[in-house]
C-alpha cells in the first residue's frame, strides 16, 4: 500500500509529469488534472489525502476553490504552487487555509519532504480567516530569500509572537514590520513605531512607558507613552540596539509580565501589545560587551527574521524599480521607464545604502531628468554621484577588526598618495586595483572570507570567484 494518494492540479503538463514522476519514486499514489473542475469532482467524492494545485487554472482560481475544499472536507491538507511569487500570494494562501505555499521554480525534494509532514501531522480544523482583500504589494522581490521571508511572514501574521528583525539600514525592516501588523489579527488596532536612535537617551522611557505629571523637571503634564498609544495593535521598536540599559529593564518586564509602570506612577498598567523590534546591529556583541542584556535578547528573539542586502538579490532589481517608478508616477512626477542597459547598470552596483539607496535613485531620475527612458548613461551620472557619500550604516566592521582593516587599508592606499575610500569599497578604485586591495582586506581579516566580504561591500559567492579568478592565496590565521 502506498504512503497516501495525492491530487495534483496544475494546468502546465510538463509541471504534472514531474510531480507525478517525484511522488511516485516517493512511494504515493498520485493522480493529475489540469483543470480545478475535475479536481473539485475527486475531492467531493472523497478521493485524495493530500491536494497540490497551481493558483492559476483555466477554469478557477485555486484561492476561489479552496475555502469550498475546507468547508467540505476541512482535514485535507492542501499546498498551493505559484508562479506569482509575491507577498501577497503567500498571505492569501495562508488566509485561504493552505497548509504551505511554495514559489514556482521550487525544489523537488523540499515539496516531497512537505508532502511528508502535511501527511504526517495530525489532522487540525483549518482557522478561518478573513477573506478580505488587501489592496497593494507591501512587499518586492522574487528571489529565494524573499519567499523564505514571505512564507514565514505568512505564518506570523496571525501570531502574537515576538519578531526580531535584522538588516543593514535601508533593507526595509520598518515595512516588514508593518506588513506583519497590517495583514494580521491586529489590523484593526494601532501601528506605532519608535527608533531608539531618533531619541534622546535621557527620554527614551517617558515616551515607551509615559510619565506622571511632576515626574521629573519640566513634566508639567501627564504624557501618554508608546505602549500605551499601541494597546490592542503593534509597537515597533527600531534600533533596539540603542536603548539604554535602563528602558532595557523595564521592557523585560513588559515582556515577562505583561505590565509597566510609568516614570513617576506607582501602579502597574497591564498592556496588549505585540512586540516587534529591529536592528542593523550585531546584538550578540553588545551583549559581550555589556551593552546588551541577555535576557531581553532572547525574549525579544523568539523569532528571527533576517532581510538580505540588496547586493545578495540584485534580480529584484527590475521589479524594484517598477515599482518606484509607479509610486512616483502616483506622486506626480512624469511617467518614465528605464532602458535594459540602465537595469543591468543597476545590478552591478554594490548598493551600501540598499533599497533605500534604490528608491532615492529612481526618485532623482524621475523628478530630474525631462526625458522619458532612463539611460545608462544617466544611471552612471547617478551612481558617481552616490559614490562619493558615505553610507555609515551599511554593514560596517567595529571594534579590533575595524582598528585592523583601517591600519591595512591605510598603509596600503598612501603607497599610492591616497586617501581612505569611504565605507562601501567597491567602487572604482576597487576596479583598478582589485587583486591588492582584496588581499590587504584578506589580511586585515586573518583569511575570513565572510568578514572580508562584508568590509568589501561585495557578495560573499562574488568575492570567492574574484578571489579563485585572480588566483589569490587565501592562508587562514587564527584570531588573536
Amino acid at each position: 500500500m502506498g504512503k497516501g494518494n495525492i491530487l495534483i492540479a496544475d494546468d502546465d503538463a510538463a509541471i504534472r509529469t514531474v510531480l507525478n514522476q517525484a511522488l511516485a519514486r516517493a512511494g504515493y499514489a498520485p493522480r493529475a488534472t489540469g483543470n480545478a473542475a475535475t479536481l473539485w469532482r475527486w475531492i467531493s467524492q472523497g478521493e485524495g489525502d493530500l491536494v497540490i494545485t497551481d493558483v492559476v487554472m483555466p477554469d478557477e482560481s485555486a484561492f476561489d476553490l479552496i475555502p469550498r475544499v475546507k468547508k467540505l472536507r476541512p482535514d485535507l491538507p492542501i499546498i498551493v504552487m505559484s508562479a506569482q511569487n509575491t507577498f501577497m500570494t503567500a498571505v492569501t494562501a495562508t488566509e485561504r487555509g493552505a497548509y504551505e505555499y511554495l514559489p514556482k521554480p521550487f525544489d523537488l525534494n523540499e515539496l516531497v519532504a512537505v508532502v511528508g509532514r502535511a501527511l504526517a501531522e495530525p489532522r487540525k480544523k483549518a482557522q478561518r480567516l478573513s477573506a478580505e482583500s488587501h489592496d497593494g504589494m507591501p512587499l518586492i522581490g522574487r528571489c529565494p530569500a524573499m519567499q523564505d521571508i514571505y512564507r514565514v511572514l505568512a505564518r506570523l501574521t496571525q501570531t502574537d509572537l515576538t519578531v526580531m528583525i535584522t538588516g543593514e539600514s535601508g533593507t526595509g525592516k520598518e515595512l516588514v514590520a508593518r506588513a506583519l501588523h497590517e495583514y494580521g489579527k491586529r489590523r484593526n488596532g494601532p501601528f506605532v513605531a519608535i527608533n531608539m536612535a531618533a531619541i534622546p537617551r535621557e527620554l527614551i522611557e517617558s515616551e515607551l512607558f509615559g510619565h506622571e505629571k511632576g515626574a521629573f523637571t519640566g513634566a508639567q503634564n501627564r504624557h501618554v507613552g508608546r505602549f500605551e498609544q499601541a494597546e490592542g495593535g503593534t509597537l515597533f521598536l527600531d534600533e533596539i540596539g540603542d536603548m539604554p540599559m535602563e528602558a532595557q529593564t523595564r521592557l523585560l518586564r513588559v515582556l515577562q509580565e505583561g505590565e509597566y509602570t510609568t516614570v513617576g506612577g506607582r501602579t502597574p498598567i497591564r498592556t496588549n501589545v505585540r512586540i516587534i523590534a529591529a536592528t542593523n546591529r550585531e546584538l550578540q556583541q553588545q551583549i559581550d560587551q555589556g551593552m546588551f542584556r541577555e535576557d531581553l535578547y532572547y525574549r525579544l528573539n523568539v523569532v528571527p527574521l533576517r532581510l538580505p542586502p540588496l547586493r545578495e538579490r540584485l534580480e529584484d532589481i527590475p521589479d524594484l524599480v517598477r515599482h518606484f517608478l509607479s509610486i512616483a508616477e502616483k506622486e506626480g512626477l512624469p511617467a518614465k521607464s528605464f532602458e535594459p542597459a540602465a537595469i543591468e547598470r543597476l545590478k552591478r552596483y554594490h548598493w551600501p545604502g540598499n533599497v533605500r539607496e534604490l528608491e532615492n535613485l529612481v526618485r532623482r531620475l524621475s523628478a530630474i531628468y525631462a526625458q522619458d527612458i532612463a539611460t545608462v548613461e544617466m544611471v552612471e551620472s547617478e551612481l558617481a554621484t552616490a559614490s562619493r557619500a558615505p553610507f555609515p550604516n551599511a554593514a560596517e566592521p567595529t571594534g579590533d577588526l575595524s582598528e585592523s582593516v583601517e591600519r591595512h587599508l591605510a598603509d596600503y592606499f598612501m603607497g599610492f598618495g591616497q586617501d581612505l575610500p569611504p565605507a562601501g569599497l567597491y567602487t572604482r578604485t576597487l576596479r583598478k586595483v582589485e587583486m591588492p586591495l582584496i588581499t590587504a582586506a584578506l589580511a586585515a581579516t586573518r583569511g575570513n572570507q565572510i568578514r572580508a566580504a562584508d568590509l568589501l561591500g561585495l557578495n560573499r559567492n562574488t568575492l570567492r570567484k574574484k578571489i579563485r579568478d585572480l588566483g589569490i592565496k587565501v592562508i587562514r590565521t587564527p584570531s588573536a
